[in-house]
């Protein structure tokens, strides 16, 4: 008959079953392993998930992946070559001109990865002139940009190709077919002369 007795003589029946210790590992005292992964291993997993998820091959270089264009659509554009350096600072401001124009004027961004959704709000009380001021230059340079794509040939298509790759950032439009590709550029392109010119 086994009592409590005869398993404490026994000891563990099972004493080989189980994946065995790690040695020579830093400890706490409570037997856990310490973490001891260096930040060239955690680079080289971020490396290979962005690879993964983006689709970039292992002909494309480390430094190319590392790049911060990888991380929006017209970034990753850029790195493809589908778009030139112009372009894509161009489709930058751009964003950058929306962005501003939805934080001045109370408007939630329009993109839920762009917002916190528990920060959503108009102003607080009164609003001051300062702000309003900023609210209608905000204003008035988003209508003069949209302006700017509606004149294009093409103006409502190369609009809402341009919004939805920069401002939406639509990772299914990085293969978009040729027309549409076409209008991208043709926006991005009208968008940098009107910022040179």
């Amino acid at each position: 008959m086994g009592g409590k007795a005869t398993k404490v003589k026994t000891g563990r029946v099972n004493k080989g079953a189980g994946r065995p210790r790690k040695e020579n590992v830093e400890r706490f005292p409570c037997g856990k392993i310490k973490p001891f992964e260096t930040e060239k291993e955690n680079i080289s997993v971020a490396i290979s998930a962005r690879r993964r998820i983006h689709g970039f091959g292992r002909t494309v270089d480390d430094e190319t992946v590392k790049s911060p264009f990888v991380g929006y659509t017209l970034g990753r554009m850029f790195l493809d070559g589908l778009i030139t350096a112009e372009q894509r600072q161009a489709g930058d401001d751009y964003a950058e001109a929306i962005a501003r124009y939805h934080k001045t004027t109370g408007i939630p961004a329009p993109s839920p990865r762009a917002q916190s959704l528990f920060s959503v709000k108009g102003h607080e009380g009164e609003v001051t002139d300062t702000l309003a001021d900023r609210a209608r230059k905000a204003s008035n340079r988003m209508m003069a940009l949209q302006g700017i794509l509606l004149r294009c040939p093409d103006g409502p298509q190369v609009r809402s190709t341009v919004y939805n790759v920069t401002v939406m950032d639509y990772d299914h439009l990085r293969q978009m077919p040729p027309q549409q590709l076409l209008w991208l550029r043709r926006g991005l392109t009208a968008l940098r002369r009107a910022r040179s010119g």
